[in-house]
Parts: structure tokens; sequence; C-alpha cells
């Protein structure tokens, strides 16, 4: 028999006799595998078809498998090198204490959450409930319309200005950003863009996922949130947030691993 992994012979098991039909053995054959989704396929190989199969279970070890935790991320961002020409303030009123931070494989920010509840109209958002609403997105779905704030988790990142401009940093609309806020991690994708010298801001959806006032009047949150985005992803259509969530565990499991 050969156990393949995405169509690559890994494993060669022999099985020895256990002297009737009724006895039962395990064999146990170990796989190093990256992040993400894999095809497992058991194949006999000898004339008679080899043992009698009644299972395969696939499980993981530990040690690295599955999504990280918020604190795992968290203690992987304890220092920022700067790479934002400058700061960022929260909210208007307040002064610029908030850098860029890059890592070879990622760029993040720790702030507030202010909530974007732009997009398409919805009972959550519109002229009634947001002073500021803007019936469009800075990115789109695969329909062409824009992207629905109260639906699909996304992150509003700063105009390319002077301080920073995101496109140069591996960062684009549908990419996938982990959002992590009270010990909690929901995955996002890039929506849309925000003034050029404020920085801190998501959408109604994202604030919900995370246990904060989605409301556009009054909710959001004034601190403990960080932004993390990875470089050069891109979720498929950018209204999937399924897609977003098994690319965002995916990566920010390769993430912790190089870091």
């Amino acid at each position: 028999m050969t156990v393949a992994v995405d169509g690559t012979t890994v494993a060669t098991p022999s099985f020895a006799g256990t002297g009737a039909w009724t006895t039962w053995a395990t064999t146990p054959v170990s796989v190093t595998l990256t992040a993400g989704t894999h095809t497992v396929r058991a194949t006999a190989t000898t004339a008679n078809g080899g043992p009698n199969v009644d299972s395969l279970t696939v499980g993981d070890s530990g040690g690295g498998g599955g999504a990280p935790s918020a604190s795992e991320l968290l203690a992987k961002l304890t220092s920022c090198s700067q790479i934002s020409s400058g700061k960022y303030k929260t909210d208007s009123e307040t002064s610029r204490t908030i850098p860029v931070c890059g890592l070879s494989d990622a760029v993040f920010w720790k702030a507030d959450m202010d909530i974007d509840c732009d997009g398409q109209r919805t009972s959550q958002c519109n002229e009634n409930t947001d002073c500021c609403f803007q019936a469009d997105t800075a990115f789109h779905q695969s329909d062409g319309k824009p992207l629905n704030a109260a639906v699909l988790p996304y992150v509003v990142v700063p105009s390319p200005s002077s301080t920073w401009d995101y496109r140069k940093f591996g960062i684009a609309g549908a990419g996938v950003v982990a959002v992590i806020y009270n010990n909690q991690v929901t995955y996002a994708v890039v929506g849309d863009t925000g003034p050029t010298d404020i920085i801190g801001e998501a959408s109604y959806a994202t604030a919900s996922s995370l246990g904060i006032n989605p409301d556009p009047s009054n909710g959001g949150t004034d601190s403990g949130v960080t932004y993390l985005f990875f470089k050069n992803s891109k979720v498929t259509p950018i209204e999937s947030h399924a897609n977003a969530v098994s690319t965002g565990e995916a990566l920010a499991r390769q993430f912790v691993d190089n870091h």
C-alpha cells in the first residue's frame, strides 16, 4: 500500500498478518504538512488488493497544526520596525502616535477601532444610522457592487500619502487581515480606504464578530486592537468570508511557525 498527500507518495506502510479476519491492528503513518487543505489517498499495490482496511483516521499530533490563537499571534508582534515615515492619529482630534510596523511577510499596527458602515445600504448602515455614510467602498465585490459592511468583515487602510503608501508594501484590496482583540481573532479583507492621517477602522461586521459595539454612531473601541496584514495575499472573491477565514488561518499558522 502507498499513502500519498496531494499526489505525492509519502509512505509505503507494511502490514503484518494478525492471524484472523476478526483481529484488527493499527499501523500509524506520520507526515509533516504545511497549514491548509490537503488530499490524502491510500492505494493498494499488491495483486490481491493488499490488507483489508477498515478505516483511515487523519489527525493532528499537535505542535503547530491548526489556526493560531490570539496570544500566539501577539507574541510575534511585541516589537515594531517602523516602515511609515511618520505616525497616524486614531481620531481627528488626537495626536499622531500610531506607527505602521513591518516584517518580511506582514505589516501590522496597534490602534483603536472606528466603525466603517460604507458600501451597500442596509438596515444597519445607511444615511440615517451613520452621519458620514457613503454608498461606496474603495474595493468592490465580484459583481461590481460595493462591499456590504454589515455582513462582511473588512478593514480600512489609510489612503496613500507621504506618511505611508500601503500599495508599496504588498497590501491590496482583498488582502487578508487578522484582527485581534480581547483574546479573539477574526479574519477580514482589505475593503476600503480612509483619511490619509487616521488609522484604526473596520467594518460593522468586523466589530460585531469581536464583540465590539458596531453602531456607527457610538460604537467602536478606543484601544487594544491589532491589525495584522499578510503581504501579497488575496481572497477570491473578496466578498467570501469563508475564503478569508480559510486563507487567513493558513497564513497565520505559517506566520507563527516562521517567526
